[in-house]
């Protein structure tokens, strides 16, 4: 079997197999297993996909298959990874492997819960090895329509007016990305000859200029929406705050990301001379999504809302650094979406924690945590810092990527936001330093926190897993940078050599 398949099929076994079981003990218990093989399945696809780079193999994609699925239409199961998909891949590897272990006592409907999040995890990885346009699609829905059963069923507060939120617009932006997908198969074969989905094969013709200008904003923006692109990002901080520990944390560390990833090898590698001339509105939109995230979360009380509006800032920066359309700039997006992955996911998860012992998320009702549960405590820190962008830590090196790729522009516009955006560094400090110090720090304001009982062994292990992930990036990210530099450089040039209409 084809390693790549087996990232599908793992899941899908872990599922079969959790059927089986009674209680919760038996769903995690299988659960775990199932996870942790594909984490190790995972490490071996990394480290074989290095071994064949440092042998000279210099394919665009490596461990492909292709079987055909619906000849009429000429749509295959055609799959195969580059160094970003791969990075992907380990990044949704490590955030469901921690998911598992921060839903240890998750007691109702344990065994739903389980199968509804590797489910959601079996869209992921389908999507991220996915080549074929109409095969990636599916993932993408397979991925996305478990979320409304996961809040709705073991969210909190108004978890079903969230759920029926978060469903109702990214079931929007499915609609507008598959206008653009059938835009892009029906112009795939602008000289004559099969129609086809292969996205391999799409990149080599040039589609007419017409049919780019129109279905451009359909892919981008209906990618963009799962990225919390603004004004469509209003799903996201209450799908977020509703959501359970794991799923929040699968739902802004990974399922987020299948927005920026869709945007840059689709959209923009697909219709590049329309991607350049409309570059500057999403650069605007972007801009403002950066923005207006780190100011929301300076004024929220509530913990899961200031790491929700977090996200909306953090993801807007990935957005935006694609749109700068250079191999910097892009490298810096690809490290955003893999280090606000892990680090978002490492704060819900502290977040779930938290609430577990405290019962509130509400900030001004804690202070002192520090002396009760210090390794808690220590671990939110880390997070902050890596949010924040402490170097040595993954925030660090993405964000300064960022900025350097967006300031090789020389024109007057990309300076500007450029500093605009740049300027998030500040507020996303303000909030983070803030939040640390009222409820970490200074005096415990209420007497029931006084007992509390700090982190549990699965508790740990959860977050640790996280921690190791975002020190190793922060403390040597080039063997990351230039495997995703490599994988760009076909990106790259064919939006270099797109010339606007």
């Amino acid at each position: 079997m084809n390693i790549l398949t087996s990232l599908v099929v793992i899941p899908i076994l872990t599922i079969i197999a959790i059927l089986f079981t009674k209680g919760l003990k038996g769903a995690r218990l299988v659960s775990a297993i199932g996870m942790g093989v594909q984490l190790l399945v995972t490490a071996v696809l990394l480290f074989s996909y290095l071994g064949l780079r440092k042998a000279g193999v210099t394919d665009e994609m490596v461990f492909t298959a292709d079987y055909t699925w619906f000849k009429s239409l000429n749509i295959h199961y055609f799959i195969g990874v580059d160094g970003i998909a791969v990075a992907m891949l380990c990044l949704t590897s490590i955030v469901v492997f921690a998911g598992i272990f921060a839903s240890w006592e998750m007691e109702y409907l344990s065994r739903e819960f389980f199968i509804s999040l590797i489910l959601l995890a079996t869209g992921v990885y389908g999507f991220f090895i996915s080549l074929d346009l109409f095969t990636m699609f599916l993932f993408y829905e397979l991925a996305v329509i478990p979320m409304y059963l996961l809040i709705g069923v073991w969210g909190s507060g108004p978890k079903e007016s969230s759920a029926m939120k978060l469903t109702l617009m990214l079931m929007g932006g499915s609609a507008l990305l598959m206008v653009g997908i059938f835009g892009i198969y029906y112009n795939s074969a602008p000289d004559g000859g099969p129609l086809t989905f292969n996205i391999l094969e799409i990149a080599k013709i040039q589609m007419p200029v017409e049919a780019q200008r129109f279905f451009f904003p359909f892919t981008f923006v209906g990618f963009g929406i799962l990225g919390a692109l603004f004004p469509f990002h209003t799903w996201s901080p209450d799908g977020h705050a509703s959501a359970p520990t794991a799923v929040s944390m699968l739902h802004a560390g990974v399922l987020m990301k299948l927005g920026g990833y869709g945007c840059f090898r689709v959209a923009m590698f697909l219709m590049p001379e329309a991607a350049q001339e409309m570059a500057w509105i999403f650069i605007i939109l972007t801009t403002i999504s950066v923005v207006y995230g780190a100011f929301g979360a300076i004024w929220q009380t509530d913990l899961k809302f200031i790491n929700a509006y977090s996200s909306v800032s953090h993801c807007g920066l990935v957005i935006f650094a694609l749109l700068m359309m250079n191999e910097t700039g892009m490298d810096g997006a690809i490290l955003q979406m893999i280090s606000h992955g892990l680090m978002t996911a490492l704060f819900f998860a502290l977040i779930g924690m938290i609430y577990g012992r405290t019962h509130t998320r509400d900030v001004t009702k804690m202070g002192g945590l520090m002396k009760v549960i210090p390794f808690l405590a220590v671990v939110y820190m880390i997070a902050g810092f890596a949010s924040l962008g402490l170097p040595g830590l993954s925030g660090f090196v993405a964000e300064m990527t960022v900025f350097v790729g967006a300031f090789q522009h020389q024109d007057m516009f990309h300076r500007v936001v450029t500093v605009v955006v740049a300027s998030s560094i500040v507020i996303t400090a303000v909030y983070i330093l803030r939040v640390v110090g009222m409820i970490l720090l200074g005096p415990i304001k209420d007497s029931h926190h006084e007992h509390l009982e700090d982190a549990k062994w699965f508790e740990k292990l959860s977050t640790v897993t996280l921690v190791l992930a975002v020190a190793a990036i922060g403390i040597a990210p080039l063997w990351l940078s230039d495997t995703i530099i490599s994988s760009l450089k076909p990106i790259v040039e064919r939006l270099a050599m797109a010339i606007p209409f």
